[in-house]
C-alpha cells in the first residue's frame, strides 16, 4: 500500500506548475551572543514566507529568494532570548545582523510550541509545556526516542518484560497506555504502537519534543489522560541539505541515522530520513540463560513533504515504515524453535506503516485539514504462544480558528476509527470462542476552545469536546486553564483542571498478557475510565548577574474512576482484568532547576515526587511499577575555543512495587533506588563534523543484583517441571521450593550494564 501512495504522491509533485515570477533578493548576516562570538546552527526564519535558514560554524547565515516587501525576521537558538525584527527587502541584498541575549531556559525551546494545538510563545501558552530540543537528546545519543526520554524529569520509560524488552512511557506514574504519542501533532500512535511505535523514528529528523503533563482529553480525545508526547519533525526549509549520524558500542550496537532534503521543483521541498539499528551480540551476563538484552534488527524510513501554496497556506505530507526483527530467550534458541515448547524463546515480526498530513483549506478563514492512518501488522510468539493481530486506524480532523476582540476561537470536529483484530480472546465472539469477530471501533467528537486575553497578564482557557463510541457511548470532556504572568515576564503561574478518558484494549496494551506464563481473565465488560485532573505551575527567572536561573515547579492531582487494574496477586497463574470498585489517586510535586553560567556551563536537573495507588473497599494499595521519585540531570561544559564539551546525564529512581508470584517468593516486593549514570565527550572538526564517546551506565547498575533471580523459574519456561493442586496452584516441591511458575513480568529496569561508545556526525547545511 505504501509503494502505491509513494507512485501517487511522485505523480502529484511533477504535475505541479512552476511559480510565478516577481522581485526578490537576499537576505544575509551574522549571528553572535553578545561577546561577538558567532553561533552556529541558530534558526533564521521569515514565518509568513515560510522561509529560513541555519547560520553555519560562523554564525553566517542566508536567505535566498525572498519577495521584495517590509517582512519580520525571526532568530531562535537554545540557550538565548528568541529575536524578532521587521525588515524590508527593497534591492538585490540586505545584511542584518543580530546579537542574541541569554536565556534562562537553556534545554526548554521558548520560540513556538503546541500545548493548546495551535503555534504560541511558551511563555503566553496558558498551559504548562515543556519542551526538549534535539539538542537536549544529543547529550546521551541512544537509538530510540522510547530510550532518549529517559532524562525528562517525571518521564520514564519502563521495560514490561525481561524477556523481548518491549516497553511503554510512564508519565508521573502512570502506564503507558495513559499517555498519547504524536508526530506532529497527529495521533499516530496508539493500541499496539504504544508498545512498539516509539522505536525507529530517526532522531536526525526531530525538531524538538513536546511533553504535557496532565489530561489533554478535551483537545485530543481518548488516551490522552497521563499526558501526552508529540514529536515535531523539521520543515524542509529548516533542515540541513545532508545529516548523519552513526554511533557503536562496546556491546555491538549500531545505530545509524541519515537524512536529506531536497526539492522536487521550485515548489516543493522534501525530507528524507532513515534509522537502521543492529545489535546480534547475545549475552547473558546475570548468567540465567536468558538474553539480558533483546537482538534486534530494525529499519525505519520517513518522508516529509512540503508544498508552497498561495499566501503561504499550509500543506504537508509525511509518511513512515518500520520494520523490526527482535527475539530474545534462552541463549540456544534459533529460528526453528521458534513457537514451539523445546527451547523458549520471544520473537517479534513487526511491520507499520503511517500516512499523516495537513491541508489548509483555500478559502479566507484558517481551516485546516488534518488527517492520519496507519497501519500495524504483529506476529509474534511468546514461547509456544502466538499473538497475530492487525490493527488499521484513520483519523481525520477539522479545525477552524478564529480571532474575535480577546477572543481566541478554536473549534474543530474529530473522527476516528479502529480496526483491530488478533487470534486471542479480545477478538472472540461472545458467545463462541471459536469464532473470530473483530472489533470496528468508531469515534466522532466535536470540540470548542476558547482563549480570552483578560489583560496584559491575565490569560483564560476554557474548553469543552464531546465524544461518541460506538461502544461506550457518549463521553463529555472539560478543560480549563488560567495564566498569570507578572509585568516583566520573570514570574509565571498556571493554574489547570480537565477531564480525561480512556477506553481500554487489554492484549495490544500489556505485554504480560501475551508470554503465555498467566491466564488472562476478564471478570466483568470493562467501561471507559475517567479521570479529573488539576495542577498548579509557577515558572519563575532569576538574573544573579550574568548567571541565569529558571524554576519550573508543578503540583499535580489526578482522581480516577472505572480504573482498569491487572490483577497479578489474586492467582499466580492468572492476570485478572476488572473496572476498580474504588478510585485511584495520583498526586505529587516536580521542580525543574535550569542555570546558566556565562563561562560554558550550563545545568538542567529536575526531580517529583509522587504517590500513585488505589484504594477500593477502604483498603489502600500502591500501583505497581510507580516510582515514589524520581530525578534527572544534565550537565554540559564547552571548552569553546578548543571546540569540545562534556556532557552529564544521568537519573535516579525510588522504590517501587513489583509483581510476586506468591507469598513463599523469595524477591523483594520493592525494588531498590537506582541510578543510570553517563558521561559523554564531544568534539568539534571544522564546520561540519562531531566526534563523540563516552561510557554509559558508569555505575554498571543492573536490576539482578541483590535479588536471587529476576526470571523466575528460568530453567523450566514451559512449567513441564511444575506440580499444580486442584485449584491450579504451583505446589511447593523439592524440585521447586517457592512453588512459582515461569514468569518474566519481574523487571523494572535494564539489563544492560556499562559499555563504552563512539559516534561521528556529520552535517552540511547547505
Amino acid at each position: 500500500m505504501i509503494k502505491y501512495c509513494v507512485s501517487c504522491l511522485v505523480i502529484l509533485l511533477f504535475s505541479l506548475g512552476t511559480p510565478a515570477f516577481s522581485q526578490s533578493g537576499k537576505i544575509k548576516g551574522k549571528i553572535t551572543d553578545l561577546n561577538g562570538q558567532g553561533i552556529e546552527a541558530a534558526t533564521v526564519s521569515i514565518p509568513k514566507l515560510g522561509k529560513g535558514g541555519i547560520s553555519d560554524a560562523s554564525g553566517v547565515y542566508r536567505i535566498e529568494n525572498v519577495a521584495y516587501g517590509t517582512w519580520q525576521l525571526e532568530v531562535s537558538f537554545l540557550g538565548y532570548q528568541p529575536y524578532k525584527i521587521t525588515i524590508t527587502v527593497d534591492q538585490e541584498e540586505i545584511t542584518q545582523d543580530v546579537a542574541l541575549s541569554p536565556s534562562s531556559e537553556s534545554d526548554l525551546n521558548e520560540v513556538v510550541i503546541s500545548g493548546t494545538m495551535k503555534e504560541v510563545s511558551k511563555l503566553e501558552s496558558p498551559v504548562p509545556v515543556e519542551v526538549y530540543t534535539s539538542k537536549f537528546f544529543k547529550a546521551n545519543p541512544v537509538p530510540s526516542i522510547f530510550d532518549a526520554l529517559q532524562n525528562i524529569n517525571g518521564v520514564r520509560p519502563q521495560l514490561n518484560c525481561n524477556v523481548c524488552n518491549t516497553g511503554d512511557i510512564h508519565i508521573n506514574g502512570l502506564e503507558g497506555p495513559y499517555t498519547m504519542i504524536l508526530i506532529d501533532g497527529m495521533p499516530i500512535v496508539s493500541g499496539l504502537s504504544t508498545v512498539y511505535g516509539l522505536s525507529g523514528i530517526p532522531q536526525s529528523l526531530i525538531e524538538r519534543v513536546e511533553v504535557v503533563k496532565g489530561p489533554a482529553s478535551t483537545l485530543y480525545g481518548s488516551e490522552a489522560v497521563a499526558g501526552l508526547i508529540n514529536i515535531i519533525t523539521k520543515k524542509p526549509g529548516n533542515a540541513p541539505l545532508i545529516a548523519a549520524d552513526v554511533f557503536g558500542t562496546t556491546w555491538g550496537e549500531v545505530n545509524t541515522d541519515l537524512a536529506a532534503k531536497f526539492k522536487a521543483g521550485e515548489k516543493v521541498q522534501s525530507l528524507l530520513g532513515v534509522n537502521y539499528f543492529n545489535y546480534q551480540n547475545a549475552i547473558d551476563n546475570n548468567n540465567d540463560n536468558f538474553t539480558d538484552v533483546t537482538l534486534q534488527n530494525r529499519l525505519s524510513v520517513f518522508n516529509k513533504w512540503n508544498f508552497d501554496r498561495k499566501d503561504n497556506r499550509i500543506f504537508t505530507l509525511a509518511g513512515r515504515y518500520v520494520y523490526e526483527d527482535r527475539w530474545g530467550g534462552e541463549m540456544n534458541w534459533s529460528r526453528k524453535y521458534r513457537g514451539g515448547d523445546e527451547v523458549y524463546g520471544e520473537s517479534i515480526y513487526t511491520n507499520r506503516w503511517e500516512l499523516f498530513g495537513v491541508y489548509q483549506l483555500p478559502v479566507r478563514e484558517k481551516i485546516l485539514f488534518q488527517f492520519s492512518t496507519n497501519g500495524h501488522d504483529q506476529n509474534s510468539v511468546y514461547g509456544s504462544t502466538p499473538y497475530l493481530a492487525d490493527q488499521y486506524i484513520g483519523f481525520g480532523q477539522l479545525t477552524w480558528f478564529k480571532t474575535l476582540g480577546k477572543h481566541d476561537l478554536l473549534t474543530g470536529i474529530t473522527y476516528r476509527y479502529t480496526y483491530y483484530d488478533d487470534n486471542t480472546p479480545a477478538t472472540a465472539a461472545a458467545h463462541d470462542a471459536g469464532i473470530n469477530k473483530p472489533t470496528h471501533t468508531r469515534l466522532p467528537g466535536v470540540f470548542l476552545q476558547d482563549e480570552i486575553e483578560l489583560n496584559d497578564h491575565n490569560r483564560l482557557l476554557l474548553g469543552m469536546r464531546y465524544d461518541y463510541n460506538s461502544i461506550h457511548g457518549s463521553i463529555l470532556s472539560p478543560r480549563l486553564n488560567y495564566k498569570w504572568s507578572s509585568p516583566d515576564r520573570n514570574n509565571i503561574l498556571r493554574l489547570s483542571a480537565g477531564n480525561g478518558y480512556r477506553v481500554a484494549n487489554v492484549f495490544t496494551e500489556d505485554h504480560a498478557a501475551l508470554t503465555g506464563a498467566r491466564q488472562v481473565v476478564f471478570i466483568n465488560d470493562l467501561k471507559p475510565e475517567r479521570s479529573w485532573n488539576g495542577n498548579l505551575n509557577f515558572v519563575k527567572k532569576i538574573y544573579a548577574g550574568s548567571t541565569l536561573i529558571g524554576l519550573d515547579a508543578t503540583a499535580f492531582y489526578t482522581y480516577f474512576t472505572n480504573k482498569i487494574i491487572p490483577d497479578y496477586d489474586t492467582d499466580a497463574n492468572k492476570i485478572i482484568y476488572d473496572n476498580l470498585d474504588g478510585y485511584g489517586v495520583s498526586k505529587g510535586a516536580s521542580l525543574n532547576v535550569d542555570v546558566v553560567f556565562p563561562g560554558g556551563l550550563k545545568i538542567l536537573a529536575g526531580a517529583t515526587a509522587m504517590d500513585v495507588y488505589n484504594t477500593e473497599e477502604g483498603e489502600k494499595q500502591r500501583q505497581l511499577f510507580a516510582e515514589r521519585f524520581t530525578g534527572v540531570w544534565n550537565i554540559g561544559y564547552s571548552f569553546r575555543r578548543i571546540g569540545l564539551s562534556v556532557d552529564y546525564t544521568g537519573n535516579l529512581y525510588g522504590p517501587m512495587r513489583l509483581p510476586l508470584l506468591s507469598d513463599t517468593d523469595p524477591r523483594s516486593e520493592y525494588a531498590p533506588w537506582w541510578s543510570i549514570q553517563n558521561i559523554q565527550l564531544t568534539k568539534k572538526i571544522g564546520d561540519k563534523v562531531e566526534i563523540y564517546g563516552g561510557v554509559k551506565n558508569l555505575l554498571n547498575w543492573t536490576p539482578n543484583k541483590g535479588v536471587p533471580f529476576l526470571i523466575a523459574r528460568a530453567h523450566d519456561p514451559f512449567d513441564k517441571n511444575v506440580q499444580f493442586d486442584a485449584d491450579g496452584q504451583a505446589m511447593v516441591t523439592p524440585e521447586n521450593p517457592y512453588g512459582l511458575t515461569f514468569d518474566p513480568s519481574y523487571v523494572y529496569g535494564p539489563n544492560q550494564g556499562i559499555r563504552g561508545f563512539l559516534g561521528i556526525r556529520y552535517t552540511l547545511l547547505r
